[in-house]
């Protein structure tokens, strides 16, 4: 599946210039308060179901996309927040985006040598496959991609808050690999201050414990770190995947 020419497909780059402001708050999830440099204070969408520790500080730098849709509630997205002075990428969605560019592009050896990704794929108990990658040579791969905004001294952390539906996952994931075909969670790190990996044990333990029964029954764990910034978001590097 890789492209011919400049391998830019790791990249995701934004249609329309980012809007700096302040967070002010957030609020029933999905909303948050931002001042813009202009000194309108707007509310965003946050696409984003976690509880986004480190990234709510008061006053710290967000950035907002502006939407033209007229069908849209709320014109502006909450893509960018600051934690620490590190730049994290909140928007969840973008997440899958990247990492489908990046094995369409070929920068995930791991994930390569499969002609065709196909997105949303139905699987499992009432759940859907973030990519399913096929090719006609070998087993399918089935790829969960999650999102992780979470750091602890240079360490990426997932999940910031219990999730059953993670959990839920590695276990279909291990369905896969029981039944002979491949399975992979690749977690993507939206931050740029983060050298390793890792479950985050004392905030939801069941998924840590399933994450060590997902690796030792064959799912392979895969961890891409992102460069962030206000033009575009671009996988950056590979990080390894530790299990204290």
């Amino acid at each position: 599946m890789r492209r011919p020419g400049p391998s830019i497909g790791e990249k995701v780059i934004f249609e329309t210039p980012l809007l700096c402001g302040r967070f002010v708050r957030r609020y029933k999830r999905f909303f948050a308060d931002i001042v813009l440099a202009s000194g309108e204070e707007i509310t965003a969408h946050t696409p984003n179901t976690g509880t986004m520790l480190t990234c709510t500080e008061p006053d710290s730098r967000a950035y907002v996309s502006l939407s033209d849709n007229p069908k849209r509630k709320l014109k502006y997205t909450w893509e960018i927040a600051e934690a620490g002075g590190v730049l994290v990428g909140v928007h969840t969605g973008r997440a899958n985006g990247l990492a489908q560019e990046a094995v369409e592009a070929g920068v995930i050896p791991e994930l390569s040598g499969y002609e065709s990704l196909r997105r949303e794929v139905k699987y499992g108990r009432n759940s859907r496959i973030d990519l399913l990658l096929e090719s006609p040579r070998c087993p399918p791969c089935y790829v969960e991609v999650k999102n992780v905004t979470l750091g602890r001294g240079g360490r990426a952390l997932f999940p910031d808050a219990v999730t059953a539906r993670g959990t839920k996952h590695l276990n279909e994931l291990m369905d896969v690999v029981a039944r002979g075909e491949r399975a992979a969670m690749l977690f993507v790190v939206q931050r740029e201050d983060c050298r390793v990996m890792e479950p985050a044990d004392d905030i939801d333990p069941l998924y840590g414990r399933t994450l060590r029964e997902a690796a030792a029954a064959g799912v392979e764990l895969l961890a891409y770190r992102a460069r962030v910034s206000p033009r575009e978001l671009r996988l950056e590097r590979p990080l390894p995947v530790v299990l204290p």
